[in-house]
């Protein structure tokens, strides 16, 4: 029966690659760790698949015939490229070149995409970084079509079903501008700090509440908010040209320039962020030795 290539089973072809080196069905057995049966019985398998006899016996051991030797080369490349197919893709961050889309909010763009760029440049200088606005009702579909890779958001806000990690935990301080009234006491008391007009970040605009409210509310007490803004990226122009005062996350304030950072006169919550990602990116070299060299990022950061 003439060979088929749906009939062909790649254990064969290992088989006569080793029986062609060989020259020996004992030997060639041990190398394939099977016993003298298995690798005749293969044999005869091999023979029927190529209609040829392949092998024939003589006082030293098995000689094969022209058509197993026209077989030995292509036989041999083809096991080669089965086997590099099968082998992981190397990786080298030095040389790789790949692009990453990161769906984030402006506050992890600072605190988290800024340092990672910083690293990137250094040690993967091939890898882009595509930069898009967070939308937690499509990240589900954005990940599955491929639209982002890998997103920076809380682990309230992450989808089910994707994998994810946390990066940090991050606690808020309260900021004004250096030279505020209130900034060289060094802190500030809590009927102070509800006396004062206070501007506070609202990603989908116009709230005029948020942790802080909650936390006052607890103390059965309240603050008043003269300023609401959608992105953190400004609020640092804000206080710097007037009297207002901030609650914002202590990563964010640490880059702000001109602001002074007080301790605020009562316990507000933090929050954790976290890196989530999908099933499709999860094994892939480039991508997982991003996620690793963000993790170890924010370690060293905290």
């Amino acid at each position: 029966m003439p060979a088929n290539i749906r009939h062909l089973d790649l254990n064969l072809l290992r088989t006569l690659d080793v029986l062609l080196d060989e020259r020996n069905v004992t030997r060639a057995a041990k190398r394939l760790v099977l016993t003298q049966p298995a690798v005749s019985g293969m044999l005869t398998r091999l023979r029927e698949s190529f209609d040829d006899p392949l092998f024939v016996r003589t006082q030293r051991g098995i000689v094969p015939t022209r058509r197993a030797q026209a077989l030995a080369a292509p036989v041999k490349q083809l096991l080669g490229d089965v086997e590099t197919l099968l082998k992981p893709p190397a990786f080298d961050p030095a040389t790789t070149c790949a692009t990453l889309t990161l769906a984030t909010t402006d506050y992890a763009l600072r605190t988290v995409v800024v340092p990672l760029m910083g690293m990137l440049k250094h040690q993967a200088p091939g890898i882009r970084v595509a930069v898009v606005a967070g939308d937690n009702d499509r990240l589900q579909t954005q990940f599955e079509q491929g639209d982002v890779d890998l997103a920076l958001m809380t682990p309230e806000t992450t989808p089910p079903g994707l994998h994810a990690q946390p990066m940090y935990q991050e606690t808020y301080v309260c900021v004004m501008r250096s030279d505020h009234p209130d900034a060289a006491n060094g802190r500030l008391t809590l009927d102070r700090f509800c006396a004062l007009e206070h501007a506070l970040v609202s990603y989908y605009g116009g709230n005029f509440a948020g942790a802080t409210d909650r936390a006052l509310a607890d103390l059965g007490r309240t603050r008043r908010v003269a300023l609401s803004v959608n992105s953190f990226l400004v609020l640092p122009d804000m206080l710097r040209i007037s009297d207002l005062i901030a609650i914002v996350p202590r990563r964010l304030a640490q880059h702000a320039e001109g602001l002074a950072i007080l301790a605020p006169p009562l316990t507000i919550p933090g929050f954790s962020k976290s890196a989530a990602w999908h099933e499709r990116t999860h094994r892939d070299p480039a991508h997982r030795w991003v996620r690793e060299t963000l993790f170890t990022l924010c370690q060293t950061r905290d």
